[in-house]
C-alpha cells in the first residue's frame, strides 16, 4: 500500500457535538479548503467569522421535512462517492455539476444519549439520523480518494497529515478512519435495533447486533498470549464500565471481569439498609457480609476466606470511609470499587501504590432489566439479565419445622450471595456473613463438601473450637437431585436450607431435612450462573 495522497479541497462538516468543531473549521480554511454544511453546524461557523457554504446551496434544495431532508442528494453522495480516478465518473461530475467533497466531518444525532436520559417513543425516533450515516458510509466506501472523520477526537489527526503532506490526507490514515466509521455506524445501528426490541417487547429478534466504545485496549487477556480490550455499551450500568480510577495501575482483563462479578454482587445488598462488603476471586464471592458499617462487613466477610481474599477484589456498598479503608489494605488487595469514598480514605490508599480505587458513583439496580451475551462456536447466546430478588419470592416452609426469624434472615442472605457463586453452589451463612462457599462443582455434594472443609479452615485459621457451619444455614442455586448434598450440610451443622425445589426426589430430600429436625424453604426461582 502506497500513501496515496489526496489532497483536500472541499470539506463538508454537519456535527451535533460541536466540541472542537470552530477550531477544526478555523485550521481547515487556514489550510484553503471551502467549508460546506448545513443547519446549525453552517450558523456556528459562520458566526465565528469563517466563510461557509450552506448544503443547500450546493444542493439548490433548501433542507426540508423539519430537517430530514437535507445531504439525500445527489450533489453530495456524488461528491463523496465519485472515483476520482475514473474517467467516467469525472465525466458524469462534470455533465451534472457536482463538485468533490474530499473530507466529511460527521457526528450523528445523539440517540444513544437520548434513550439514555429517559425520553419517550417519538423524541428517539426523532434522533435517529439517517442522512448522517449515509453519508459516513458513503465517504468510508470511498475512502481511496476521501477522509472521513466521525468523531473530534479525530480532528487533530487530520490536521498533522494536512500539516504533513500540503493539504492532503494519506491512504493510511484515510483506511483506518474509514475502518472507524464503519463501526460507528454498526454501533448506532445496534443501540437502535436492540431499543426498537426492547420498545416492543421482541424477545429474540430475527437479528441482534451489539456495540461499545473503546474503553481502554488492555495489556492481555485472561492469560499472557490472549489480547482483549475493554468496550462501554449503551446500557449505563454503574459499575466497573462507568467507574472513575483514582489510582493504581491499569486494570487487567481479569480484574475488569472480577470487580463486575464482585459490584454486581454488592447490588443485592440495599445501602440505605445495611453496609455490606464483596471479596471476589477468579469471579466468584469468597467472602460477604452485612455489617453496622463498612469495617465490620468487611472484617467478617474477610473471616470466611481470608486466604482467597489475598489478591482479591474488594466491593462495599457505601461511601469508602477511613477505617474501612485502612483495614483493606492490611492485606494485599487488587481493586477497592465503591460508589465513592472520603478524602482520608483515597489518602489511605494512595499509600498503597499499585491498589486500584474505583468509585462508580453509585450502585446498579439488581432487578433492573438488561442482556447478558457470551459466545460460543460459531454463535453469540443473548438472554435477560438474571433481575430475580429474593425479596420478591414466595418462600415456601416444606418441612415440619420452620426457620425461625432469625434463620429466615440468614436464608434470604445466604440465598442473595447464591445467585452471583458460579454453579453448583452451596453458600454457608451465619449471622449475615458468609462462612463457607462451594463453586463451580460438576456435583452439588462436592460444593458442600468443598464449603464445609473451607470452613473448617478458617476456623483452624481462626483458633476457633468449631467451624462457623455449626448453626448456619445453607443456601443452594438449584434443587438438591439426591439427599446426599442435603446430608452434608447437615452434618457441617447447618440448621436451616433455602433452594429452589422442583426435583423429582423432592419428598425424599424434605424427608432427610425432616429427620435431623431442621427447617427448609423452596423459593422455586433457580440460579444458576455458569
Amino acid at each position: 500500500m502506497t500513501d496515496h495522497p489526496r489532497r483536500v479541497t472541499r470539506a463538508l462538516l454537519s456535527v451535533s457535538d460541536k466540541s472542537g468543531l470552530i477550531e477544526f473549521a478555523r485550521a481547515l480554511a487556514g489550510h484553503g479548503i471551502d467549508l460546506v454544511s448545513t443547519g446549525g453546524t453552517a450558523k456556528a461557523i459562520a458566526a465565528a467569522g469563517l466563510k461557509v457554504t450552506d448544503v443547500s446551496e450546493l444542493t439548490g434544495f433548501p433542507e426540508m421535512m423539519d430537517g430530514r431532508v437535507k445531504t439525500l442528494h445527489p450533489k453530495v453522495h456524488g461528491g463523496l462517492l465519485a472515483i476520482r480516478d475514473n474517467p467516467e465518473h469525472a465525466q458524469a461530475m462534470k455533465n451534472h455539476g457536482i463538485a468533490p467533497i474530499d473530507l466529511l466531518v460527521v457526528n450523528l444525532y445523539p440517540f444513544e444519549a437520548t434513550v439514555d436520559k429517559g425520553a419517550g417513543f417519538e423524541e428517539c425516533i426523532e434522533n435517529i439520523d439517517i442522512g448522517g450515516p449515509a453519508m459516513i458510509r458513503a465517504a468510508a466506501k470511498n475512502h481511496d480518494d476521501v477522509a472521513v472523520v466521525v468523531e473530534a477526537r479525530d480532528y487533530q489527526a487530520v490536521l498533522d497529515e494536512l500539516a504533513a503532506h500540503q493539504g492532503a490526507t494519506t491512504l493510511t490514515l484515510r483506511r483506518r478512519l474509514a475502518a472507524k466509521a464503519y463501526a460507528r455506524t454498526a454501533a448506532y445501528d445496534a443501540a437502535i435495533s436492540n431499543w426498537f426490541a426492547e420498545e416492543l417487547k421482541t424477545e429474540a429478534p430475527d437479528f441482534r447486533a451489539f456495540g461499545g466504545r473503546l474503553i481502554q485496549a488492555l495489556r492481555y487477556g485472561e492469560n499472557p498470549h490472549q489480547t482483549a480490550a475493554f468496550y462501554r455499551t449503551p446500557d449505563k450500568r454503574p459499575g466497573v464500565a462507568t467507574a472513575r480510577q483514582l489510582q493504581g495501575k491499569e486494570l487487567s482483563y481479569n480484574n475488569i471481569n472480577d470487580t463486575d462479578a464482585a459490584y454486581e454482587c454488592l447490588a443485592e445488598f440495599d445501602a440505605a439498609r445495611t453496609a455490606a462488603c464483596v471479596i471476589v476471586k477468579h469471579a466468584n464471592p469468597c467472602g460477604v457480609a452485612e455489617g453496622s458499617d463498612l469495617v465490620s462487613a468487611y472484617r467478617k466477610a474477610l473471616a470466611c476466606d481470608s486466604t482467597s481474599a489475598y489478591g482479591g477484589i474488594v466491593a462495599l456498598n457505601r461511601t469508602l470511609d477511613a477505617d474501612a479503608a485502612r483495614a483493606i489494605t492490611e492485606i494485599f488487595t487488587e481493586v477497592i470499587i465503591a460508589p465513592d469514598a472520603t478524602e482520608e480514605a483515597i489518602a489511605i490508599v494512595g499509600a498503597r501504590r499499585n491498589l486500584r480505587l474505583l468509585l462508580a458513583g453509585g450502585l446498579p439496580d439488581p432487578r433492573a432489566i438488561g442482556l447478558t451475551a457470551k459466545t460460543v462456536a460459531g454463535g453469540l447466546l443473548v438472554q435477560s439479565r438474571d433481575n430475580a430478588s429474593v425479596d420478591t419470592m414466595t418462600l415456601k416452609a416444606v418441612t415440619k419445622r420452620t426457620p425461625t426469624d432469625a434463620e429466615l434472615r440468614d436464608l434470604k442472605f445466604a440465598f442473595r450471595v447464591a445467585k452471583h457463586v458460579k454453579s453448583n453452589t452451596i453458600v454457608y451463612a451465619r449471622d449475615l456473613a458468609t462462612v463457607g462457599i462451594g463453586a463451580g462443582q460438576m456435583s452439588r455434594v462436592d460444593s458442600a463438601r468443598i464449603a464445609a472443609r473451607k470452613a473448617q479452615d478458617a476456623a483452624d485459621e481462626l483458633k476457633l473450637a468449631v467451624p462457623m457451619t455449626k448453626g448456619s444455614v445453607v443456601a443452594s442455586d438449584a434443587f438438591f437431585p439426591f439427599a446426599d448434598g442435603l446430608l452434608v450440610t447437615i452434618e457441617a451443622g447447618a440448621t436451616a436450607v433455602i433452594q429452589p425445589g422442583g426435583s423429582i426426589r423432592d419428598d425424599e430430600v424434605i424427608k432427610a431435612a425432616d429427620d435431623a429436625g431442621i427447617a427448609m424453604v423452596f423459593t422455586g426461582v433457580r440460579h444458576f450462573r455458569h
